[in-house]
């Protein structure tokens, strides 16, 4: 008798914890960023000459780890990306980056099938393969900043869910042209995203 009340405690148990959500959480999205270009006036005050930053759409993944119900760590990927960079208009070069971002998020309802949440996080952006002016000009020194996210999932199951997802990040950068700084670029890009989610 003590040996059948054991099983069905232990069986209990046993489907208890196989009903509980998994604390992981992958993401897949196509993002498109969208920079700000800002930038002080390459040559000083009174010039007129800017530079900007083309836009493009990029995969993303991202891994989630639901700490409670409600609070979640997200690493956000994506691999280097190239630009374009234009001076007043013509291309100047262009140039690599890779912006990796940590956010703490807060979902509002994580049992419902329609659950939004928002983030706030950090930034971080570190350039490669300058070849702005064949060379000569890059973007200086890795870029740490806010990140702020808000967003959406709507689940078809206990497994898979549609995501949308806007962030808002913090980008920015000296620009040396031959040794000498010469404009700071701020490209604060927004990310809209839309992709697909599993829940292990």
């Amino acid at each position: 008798m003590k040996k059948a009340i054991l099983a069905v405690i232990l069986g209990g148990l046993a489907v208890n914890a196989m009903a509980q959500e998994s604390p992981w959480l992958v993401r897949a999205r196509a993002v498109h960023i969208n920079p700000a270009d800002k930038s002080d006036p390459v040559g000083g005050v009174g010039a007129s000459d800017r530079l900007s930053i083309s836009g493009k759409t990029i995969p993303e993944v991202d891994i989630s780890y639901f700490v409670t119900p409600n609070i979640a760590a997200e690493l956000v990927l994506t691999y280097p990306q190239k630009h374009d960079v234009y001076l007043d208009g013509q291309s100047i070069g262009t140039f690599q980056h890779l912006p990796p971002s940590l956010m703490a998020q807060y979902h509002f309802t994580p049992s419902s099938q329609f659950s939004p949440y928002v983030g706030l996080g950090v930034n971080w952006t570190t350039f490669s393969n300058n070849q702005i002016l064949n060379g000569a000009g890059s973007l200086e020194h890795d870029s740490f900043g806010l990140a702020l996210q808000a967003g959406v999932d709507y689940k078809f199951d206990k497994n898979w869910s549609l995501n949308l997802d806007i962030k808002k990040v913090q980008i920015r950068s000296d620009v040396m042209v031959a040794g000498a700084k010469v404009s700071k670029v701020k490209v604060d890009p927004v990310l809209l995203g839309v992709g697909v989610g599993y829940r292990f």
